[in-house]
């Protein structure tokens, strides 16, 4: 496991940009899927991005795609999410998760560390 902390959320208008980080301890980092999901009030939490460990194949839901973009600084042990046109329908808690056997990208099955997540909100 690595420990994940979320960063950049907060209140924008519709149509406006968001960029979240995600930093991870530990120096493993490389070998990580990391990916993004999120969870509005009252509904289950689904997937947003993700990305996996050994290039840059990423995979997107399909109410973000043209829009949200992920990517990965290993270097730094940080995973990004920048959001651009968003929509009131994005407001959510975002998180990010960690896992070294995701087998298939645009699931929750195989991340085991998760952050505390960081709330989006986008105003009409």
């Amino acid at each position: 496991q690595v420990q994940l902390v979320e960063s950049g959320g907060g209140l924008v208008q519709a149509g406006d940009s968001l960029r979240l980080s995600c930093a991870a301890s530990g120096r493993t980092f490389y070998r990580y899927t990391m990916g993004w999901f999120r969870q509005a009030p009252g509904k289950e939490r689904e997937f947003v991005a993700a990305i996996n460990w050994s290039n840059g194949i990423t995979k997107y839901a399909d109410s973000v795609k043209g829009r949200f973009t992920i990517s990965r600084d290993n270097a730094k042990s940080t995973v990004y999410l920048q959001m651009n046109s968003l929509k009131p329908e994005d407001t959510a808690v975002y998180y990010c998760a960690a896992g070294l056997f995701v087998a298939v990208l645009g699931g929750d099955s195989g991340y085991d560390s998760w952050g505390q997540g960081t709330q989006v909100t986008v105003s009409s």
